[in-house]
């Protein structure tokens, strides 16, 4: 016999395919076939005037089977089904090899009638339904099936359909809107009237609350086919319906995981990362969600491993994400970033300690329960209608971030247990995110401790300009870049200022910078010019780089460096300027004209080309000038002109009445909102000119005699100064540096004495040799004074000058004379 009985699923409900795909027919108790459908005729080429009021032999492909048509109804009748293949004949005499289903369908007086499925093995689904509806069908759900005449009255179903807690009396007779009232029914019966219009099939997705659970939610998926008689007319309609619940709630869930892949962890900032898990849970999973975090997470600190090991002032959390369905979160205690305390004997307690998640899917507040002991949180509770929670520690890497509350109010479903995994699920996902913050947050703090640490914490100009300075990262989140300002005191009076730029941003270009920033106050205590400076520092990079270079496993953190350097003399309102491929300063005058020095552009540091001298140039600034120094961030963008930016920073510049605070801010106010491609760095220096009579000048001759007039030169202008008491040591340094004018270098010989916050002796001379200080013998008759100087002043030094040299000393003032200058 052809047909084979997959003993297996005999009573199986029909799958997804076999549903959505099937050619359904109708057969009474002697095998008669009483009503087609046009998917019958498509699969096997026999119209309804074919087959109905005829035996379903008529298909059967050889007469063997349809002699044992009759035995195997029997069967079929006393198992409630069967399943299995059959060899079915095609109207144009081809063999199909079908799957087939036959259900047993009950009507009023104890009748019945057998559903049959007929199902092409193998043949692919056109996507009449959709994918979820397909996989609940492929789990095999229990089908219920009705038959309903063209008046929608039910005639006709099968055991199934009394699953709902309702009988086939209160079916049978009756449309769907009578028995089932408030079930989508209008809905249903316009598919099932479109259906018989037709004569084709459809399928239509509902919710409803079936009577035996009007709590629970369930969803359905309902296949229509129109039946037709001998004459091809509607004989009714028969519907198939699967309980779909399941399959939607991992719909629901999927989608859920999907937005928790986009929604949660868009930033690195610990409390945004908490909101967003408190947002997305709020209204798909839950009507009042919480994220508390452990106090030292927001700061980046690394957390406990649990709880009960924390010490007493960490058992602290704050508020980092809250949401609710209802406006203003009525059902919170704290608002969003204040801290809070776990009460010890909550279940909030109990999964930060165990690591557990807990469930209580009806909420008990009566006297007694951990609820009862926390007046606050049982109020709002009452006042809110909580009645259903679930609590999941936050873990991650072995540690207790915190914890997150999911409570439902308006919605009266109780939570379950698959309802907890996926809030597991959300919050594992969450906790990796919020881990990844945490840590970046701690190395946010350490590079920016660090950038705080190698950036100046004061600008001291002295007696030479009144300084102030900004910086801007570019990466407002890292807070930390490779551009800095400095403005570093020299001997005489004079001052250097200088803004550099390293490439990159993060914690590498901030190292970098303070490299760099470090090896510029080492070359600048040698009072290097600029020029020389520069090149100094071009070949310290250039080390630096080969360095990083022989150590491939390291992050490069030196990638070239732009510089300016300048130096101001007070006393002359000279400033010698170069710079190594960096913006140039602006140099604004007292009635606010800005104008831009032309200095050679230079290259920039660390590029290999050490061999192209750096130039420096002087120039002299008006009385009451102001400075500019920038890095290229301030004046330069992604897509817009230089030219444009150099004529922003010009505008914002010509305000020399104020202050140079609110000149700073007035300059960073023009950078542009838009997130910026660059750092900014700005130093803004107010020049100030040592008055005359603070300055005493003398040209010598290079005869020995000169020493003595030098000496009494000095004393005369110490005592116009009131500097009595410095006399004998002045004496004593002057003589010293002009003997060794005279002995070492060549004429001319200038000395200059200058009063500001400290007494400098300067004396130039044109020679090329510069002073060593040795410590000389007992038998030796000279070589002890640089010595003596050492010993007289506070501190002394020589520096290369234009045509010559120059060797200076300092002595301390008194604080008086001091605010005098």
């Amino acid at each position: 016999m052809m047909m084979s009985t997959d003993q297996t699923a005999l009573l199986e409900p029909l799958g997804l395919r076999e549903i959505s795909d099937a050619a359904i027919a109708v057969i009474d108790e002697q095998g008669m076939v009483v009503a087609w459908t046009q998917a019958a005729q498509h699969l096997v080429g026999y119209r309804a005037e074919d087959v109905v009021g005829r035996s379903a032999a008529l298909v059967l492909a050889s007469s063997e089977e349809a002699l044992g048509v009759s035995a195997f109804a029997e069967q079929c009748r006393a198992q409630g089904g069967w399943s299995g293949t059959a060899a079915v004949r095609h109207r144009d005499g081809r063999t199909l090899n079908l799957s087939v289903r036959l259900s047993l369908l009950w009507g009023q007086g104890a009748t019945h009638r057998w559903l049959v499925s007929l199902t092409d093995i193998g043949a692919p689904s056109p996507g009449m339904v959709n994918g979820s509806v397909r996989e609940s069908m492929l789990a095999r759900a229990p089908v219920g099936i009705a038959i309903r005449d063209p008046q929608l009255r039910c005639t006709w179903m099968n055991d199934t359909m009394e699953h709902d807690g309702i009988s086939r009396d209160r079916r049978f007779g009756r449309r769907l809107k009578d028995a089932l009232p408030g079930f989508e029914a209008e809905a249903l019966e316009a598919v099932m009237r479109q259906v018989l219009a037709s004569g084709t099939s459809a399928v239509h997705e509902y919710r409803a609350w079936p009577p035996q659970d009007p709590r629970r939610e369930r969803a359905f998926s309902a296949s229509f086919f129109c039946l037709q008689d001998a004459e091809g007319q509607a004989l009714g309609v028969c519907s198939l319906t699967v309980d779909v619940t399941s399959n939607q709630r991992v719909r629901e869930r999927l989608a859920i995981l999907s937005h928790a892949g986009t929604r949660i962890g868009s930033s690195l900032d610990v409390m945004q990362t908490a909101q967003e898990l408190a947002s997305l849970a709020v209204p798909l999973l839950a009507d009042y969600v919480t994220v508390d975090l452990a106090e030292s997470v927001p700061l980046g600190k690394e957390p406990s491993a649990r709880i009960d090991t924390m010490p007493d002032h960490s058992r602290v959390f704050r508020r980092a994400g809250l949401a609710s369905i209802h406006p203003g979160i009525p059902e919170s205690t704290s608002a969003r970033g204040e801290t809070i305390s776990v009460p010890p004997s909550s279940p909030l307690a109990s999964a930060l300690r165990t690591g557990k998640s807990h469930l209580e899917p009806v909420l008990d507040t009566s006297p007694g329960t951990w609820v009862n002991h926390d007046p606050a949180r049982a109020q709002k509770i009452r006042e809110n209608g909580i009645h259903s929670l679930m609590i999941v520690p936050i873990r991650a890497r072995h540690s207790v971030l915190g914890v997150a509350l999911f409570a439902r109010t308006e919605d009266p479903t109780p939570f379950q247990q698959d309802d907890v995994l996926l809030a597991e699920e959300l919050v594992t996902r969450a906790a990796l995110s919020l881990d990844n913050a945490r840590q970046y947050t701690r190395e946010r703090s350490t590079a920016l401790t660090l950038q705080r640490n190698l950036l100046p914490h004061r600008l001291r100009g002295g007696v030479a300009v009144e300084a102030a300075g900004r910086y801007l990262p570019a990466d407002t989140d890292a807070g930390v870049g490779g551009d800095w300002f400095d403005v570093i005191p020299l001997p005489c009076a004079r001052v250097a200022l200088v803004v550099g730029d390293v490439v990159g941003h993060g914690i590498n270009a901030a190292v970098t910078m303070g490299r760099l920033r470090t090896a510029v106050r080492t070359l600048a205590d040698l009072d290097l010019p600029p020029d020389e400076l520069l090149n100094h520092l071009d070949d310290s990079v250039r080390q630096l780089t080969g360095e990083e270079d022989d150590a491939p496993d390291q992050i490069a953190a030196i990638m070239g460096a732009t510089c300016v350097y300048a130096i101001y003399d007070p006393a002359t309102r000279q400033c010698t300027m170069a710079r190594a491929g960096h913006p140039p300063p602006a140099i604004v005058d007292a009635q606010g004209q800005v104008t831009f020095p032309d200095l050679p552009t230079g290259a920039p540091l660390g590029l290999g080309l050490g061999l192209v001298p750096f130039d420096a140039v002087e120039v002299e600034l008006p009385e009451g000038s102001l400075l500019a120094f920038y890095t290229d961030g301030l004046v330069e963008s992604r897509d817009g002109d230089i030219e444009v930016g150099m004529h922003r920073l010009s505008t914002a510049l010509a305000q020399p009445e104020q202050s140079l605070e609110d000149l700073c801010s007035s300059v960073m106010e023009t950078v542009p909102t838009q997130a910026a491609s660059d750092d900014v760095a700005l130093l803004l220096a107010r020049i100030q000119t040592l008055k005359p009579a603070h300055i005493a000048s003398w040209d010598l001759p290079t005869e020995p005699t000169v020493v003595s007039a030098a000496r009494h030169l000095a004393a005369h202008q110490l005592s116009e100064w009131g500097l009595e008491h410095l006399v004998p040591t002045t004496e004593l340094i002057i003589s010293e540096l002009v003997t060794n004018a005279i002995h070492h270098g060549a004429g001319p010989i200038r000395l200059r004495l200058i009063k500001h916050q400290v007494l400098t002796c300067e004396v130039f001379d044109s020679g090329k040799c510069y002073p060593r200080l040795r410590h000389a013998r007992i038998v030796d008759e000279n070589g002890r004074g640089l010595f003596m100087i050492a010993q007289l002043s506070s501190r002394w030094g020589f520096r290369s000058a234009t045509g010559g040299k120059l060797v200076w000393a300092d002595q301390e003032l008194p604080s008086t004379l001091q605010e005098g200058v």
